[in-house]
């Protein structure tokens, strides 16, 4: 059986989210066009207060605009496992995944 993705209780595990600004934009080059595959946002969460949250969004989501701290809710949120190694040590990243993002 695969682990596809873990799909997280919202409250729970990031409590409120609040928009920290723009991240990445992945493209890639489709028929001689750069063409936008998806764009990653950053997000302050009060309960993971260690890092910012960085969620990503398909191309399909179009640019999201919110000012800085605005509230924000995650629509469809999911959570996959990215397993890679330095040496002899086993990592996991964890990636955020979403269908978009509305303000709260």
């Amino acid at each position: 059986m695969e682990l596809k993705y873990v799909i997280p209780n919202m409250e729970k595990t990031f409590g409120n989210l609040e928009y920290a600004g723009e991240g990445k934009v992945e493209q890639r080059r489709l028929n001689g066009r750069m063409t936008t595959l998806s764009r990653s946002y950053n997000l302050y969460s009060d309960v993971q207060r260690a890092d910012d949250i960085e969620v990503i969004l398909p191309n399909e989501a179009g640019e999201k605009f919110f000012d800085h701290e605005d509230k924000v809710k995650l629509v469809n949120a999911r959570i996959t496992a990215e397993g890679y190694k330095i040496g002899d040590r086993g990592f996991t990243n964890y990636i955020l995944h979403a269908d978009d993002i509305i303000k709260a």
